[in-house]
């Protein structure tokens, strides 16, 4: 339970006043149930010919100053009604009366129920919403470097499926938690109270029963932690089937990508059957091992009674007594039921901490600076970068100056996106700094750093979502006027225009109802919507046709005019007009100058030139 309270502690905290309000209505439900319970004796001693007669009634301001106590007094007093009643209006007239006060105790317990139920349904939606948020917005805050290095399928598991696993077993075995022990320790004060001998003898078996229960749910986290890894590949291998679902028709590989998902799920199904069979014996074990402990103490009740041992315990309260003992068996089974569903839960839990726990790397200052206009000069002073254990950028040192245009060629792996990726800071350098207008970017504000930045890929990040809120994805309060300027600057308000509903159109998943030089038009809108002074275009023509490029580099073309741009390419068509190229090999620059220096220099950068364009 140590590990439940340290997992979940943190979230309940916030609800404190739900919690509180669960524990005094569970403790008045319990309450009431004993008072249910205990009103059966005088029905119990009428039914059976024992009714006592009692006379006088006693006042409860005097025996609460003399050696009466208040609870003798308020039975006395009960039993003197039953038999006032009794000897006025008849036996059965008292069994009525009886009934009705049962009937007002049971009301009041399952009112009382009712109101513990419903605090603990508004602290169980608040934590699991909590809990979603958190890890959503960890994953916001990740560096990208974090996803390269994880399954994209696992991290969806953890945010669906490892979730719904802690909703289902954890959150909802809080009332049990809260509920169960209040209940036991009201019906056990119950039991003592009417006999202490044989409540001592019970708390002797109880540990036996549980510590066999227990011993079976050792291994279930462990399982349940393996199940969950193994549904993490589940996922990953789906995505990547959908992914590349025309790669897999195309090199007829069904049949491979079938086999691999069918060992997948098959060891899923072994791993989940060895977790059921220990969750669904905690149910019938401890129903039996309850059974067995009811009878061990009905036979000792019995021998007590029998052998006149039991300190005043009569026949009619033996029987009042194993009510009250039933009343804790349910909750002791729900125990042992339960902790399956906690251990099952705390490793989705654990998998989920996986990410909450994560280190971000990219770190903002304390007192980090905004910045909002660029003025002057971006400077790579001696960068290196690595991801893993080789550099991939060696040193790296050049300026670019506002207004200017450079680019990056290189074959591929030469480190040309990397380069790109570190002015953003989607990662940080592991040596050298990069200067904006003379401040090292790890001093700024990295959201005001990022918005001096437009950024246009290879591949179009889209959402499934309308034209208009893809474009004005990021930029607030965009209106229609500009966001059709954008477009019509991106050569994309003509096809936006001929769509059935135009701006208001939903593209689709990814963009998949428009062609890719489409879907490129549409990212560069979004960046001329944004009007940012920096650029990066990170080979945004290079999976195109020749119609659609020429599409897009006229808009490309626009949308660099007087700003600074960094330009990432391998068709020469798109930078042969660069101030600046900086030819890449192995993560070093080789090469340096504007194309006419570069062809007559007569290196790698001719070299590439002549093989792009087939001269010998």
């Amino acid at each position: 339970m140590k590990a439940f309270f340290r997992t979940i502690g943190q979230y309940l905290l916030p609800y404190k006043k739900n919690i509180v309000l669960n524990v005094v209505f569970n403790f008045l439900s319990a309450i009431f149930s004993v008072f249910s319970l205990v009103s059966m004796i005088p029905l119990l001693k009428i039914l059976f010919g024992l009714e006592e007669k009692v006379y006088g009634y006693i006042s409860f301001r005097s025996a609460a100053g003399s050696s009466e106590t208040l609870g003798n007094a308020i039975k006395h007093n009960l039993y003197c009604l039953i038999t006032q009643v009794s000897e006025t209006q008849g036996p059965a007239r008292a069994l009525i009366y009886i009934g009705l006060f049962l009937i007002i105790m049971v009301l009041l317990k399952v009112g009382f129920t009712y109101m513990a139920t419903f605090n603990i349904a508004l602290l169980r939606n608040a934590v699991v919403r909590d809990i979603r948020m958190k890890i959503y917005n960890k994953t916001l805050s990740l560096p990208i470097g974090f996803f390269s290095e994880e399954r994209k399928g696992d991290i969806i598991a953890r945010i669906t499926g490892d979730v719904t696993e802690v909703e289902a077993s954890v959150i909802n075995s809080l009332e049990m938690l809260i509920k169960n022990p209040i209940i036991i320790l009201v019906f056990v004060t119950t039991m003592v109270i009417m006999s202490w001998q044989l409540t001592l003898f019970v708390c002797v078996l109880f540990p036996i029963a549980g510590a066999i229960i227990g011993r079976i749910g050792k291994t279930l986290k462990k399982h349940s932690m393996a199940g969950q890894n193994k549904m993490g590949e589940l996922l990953s291998t789906v995505e990547e089937t959908l992914s590349g679902l025309k790669i897999v028709k195309g090199f007829a590989a069904e049949k491979k990508t079938s086999n691999r998902f069918h060992k997948q799920a098959e060891d899923y199904r072994r791993i989940m059957n060895r977790i059921f069979i220990r969750r669904y014996l905690a149910s019938p074990l401890s129903e039996l091992l309850g059974t067995i402990v009811v009878i061990i103490v009905m036979w000792y009740g019995g021998y007590l009674i029998l052998t006149n041992t039991t300190g005043g315990l009569s026949p009619e309260k033996f029987l009042v007594y194993i009510a009250v003992f039933y009343g804790i068996i349910n909750p002791s089974k729900a125990f042992s039921t339960e902790y399956y569903s906690i251990q099952k839960g705390l490793a989705s839990m654990e998998r989920i901490n996986r990410i909450l726990d994560a280190e971000n790397t990219i770190k903002e200052k304390k007192d980090a600076i905004p910045i909002k206009t660029f003025n002057e000069a971006i400077e790579y002073r001696n960068v290196s970068f690595r991801y893993r254990k080789d550099l991939v950028l060696k040193n790296i040192t050049f300026t670019l100056k506002k207004g200017r245009m450079i680019a990056l060629v290189g074959h591929s792996g030469s480190g040309k996106s990397t380069l790109a990726d570190l002015l953003p800071r989607f990662y940080d350098t592991v040596s050298g700094k990069i200067l904006i207008d003379g401040t090292d970017i790890r001093d700024y504000k990295i959201a005001d750093l990022r918005n001096l930045m437009g950024i246009v890929t290879q591949d179009p990040i889209l959402f499934n979502d309308t034209f208009f809120n893809n474009i004005a994805f990021g930029v607030e309060s965009a209106t229609i006027e500009q966001v059709t300027e954008a477009a019509k600057v991106a050569n994309a308000h003509e096809f936006i225009a001929s769509t059935e509903n135009g701006y208001d159109t939903n593209i689709g998943d990814r963009g998949g109802k428009m062609s890719g030089g489409q879907r490129q038009r549409i990212s560069i809108a979004r960046a001329v919507l944004k009007n940012p002074p920096i650029l990066i275009l990170d080979e945004a023509t290079s999976a195109l046709d020749t119609e659609s490029e020429k599409l897009v580099q006229d808009a490309l073309t626009r949308l660099m005019k007087n700003r600074t741009s960094i330009v990432i390419a391998h068709r020469f068509s798109t930078i042969v007009d660069a101030d600046e190229i900086f030819v890449l090999k192995n993560g070093e620059i080789i090469e340096n100058g504007n194309h006419e220096r570069l062809m007559r220099l007569n290196g790698e950068y001719k070299k590439y030139f002549d093989m792009q364009y087939f001269v010998s």
